[in-house]
């Protein structure tokens, strides 16, 4: 048979397109699954308590109930809730990076017997459930009485085995040469890690940073161990008690509830190209 006669069949490039239009198409529909129960939430805020579990849903409210968002205010002392949990998630989020790299640094570009060895016994704590020294940290707490205090909760979540090793990991991609200039030209480690070293950590600082300050912001066990007065209960004890007190009204709910999301996903927006690019960096670039 001819060459001309034979029927054409698919470029590669364009097999690659097809390929590539079907994998997007995929990511999308899983995306918009994933997105499901949070757009659900902002619905279900925005309508009456009657009208959130009606079947079938009404995905626009016809009528939107702005006002619950005003009422959740008055409802219980919610700005107080926030100010706590702002306040204990910027503290420990600072000391926790500050701790953590410094320790890193100490743990990848200084030399000194026993480094590794003390290096793995701090990152074994990891493995360590935190049910199996829960009761001698609230000892300790109550003896030296900082308990119903929101520093108690900071001293304990003060230093970060797995921040460390986050850190740490990304030092060690650091070339040495660098390190070793800088003490020719005069530097001690101080200088480097403040002038070299963290400059260069951007990405990783900043994973470290949103990890930090989301898992305190969503923290529920400290703050329920160590809390008590309504005037130092963080967010997360604040809807608990929302739920506790209001528990038919299902729209202020989920009010509250999108309300307490809106710090952190702000947070996620501006940050996300910092940390894929964190997660992606294993090293200096090129």
């Amino acid at each position: 048979m001819d060459a001309a006669t034979k029927s054409p069949g698919l470029s590669r490039r364009t097999k690659q397109h097809i390929g590539n239009t079907i994998t997007y198409i995929f990511l999308l529909i899983l995306s918009l699954l994933v997105l499901i129960p949070f757009l659900w939430m902002i619905s279900s805020s925005l309508k009456q308590d009657n009208q959130v579990f009606s079947i079938p849903i009404q995905w626009i409210p016809t009528k939107p109930q702005w006002r619950n968002f005003v009422e959740i205010w008055h409802q219980i002392p919610l700005l107080t809730f926030f100010k706590n949990t702002i306040f204990l998630s910027v503290v420990v989020t600072f000391i926790q990076v500050l701790t953590s790299s410094f320790a890193a640094y100490g743990f990848s570009k200084m030399r000194f017997k026993g480094r590794n060895t003390l290096f793995l016994a701090y990152i074994g704590t990891i493995a360590v459930p935190w049910q199996a020294y829960m009761i001698p940290q609230f000892i300790m707490m109550r003896d030296i009485h900082l308990t119903d205090s929101l520093w108690s909760l900071v001293l304990l979540q003060a230093f970060s085995a797995f921040g460390v090793f986050l850190m740490r990991q990304f030092y060690m991609s650091i070339p040495e040469e660098l390190s070793e200039a800088a003490r020719v030209d005069g530097l001690n480690e101080y200088g480097i890690y403040f002038k070299i070293i963290l400059p260069l950590s951007k990405p990783a600082l900043t994973t470290l940073i949103v990890l930090t300050f989301v898992n305190t912001w969503n923290d529920y066990m400290g703050p329920f161990i160590y809390l008590n007065s309504t005037e130092v209960k963080t967010i997360q004890l604040g809807l608990r008690m929302f739920v506790t007190l209001y528990d038919a009204q299902y729209a202020l709910i989920m009010a509250a509830s999108l309300v307490s999301i809106i710090p952190i996903t702000i947070i996620f927006i501006f940050a996300q190209r910092y940390i894929i690019e964190g997660i992606a960096t294993t090293g200096m670039k090129g």
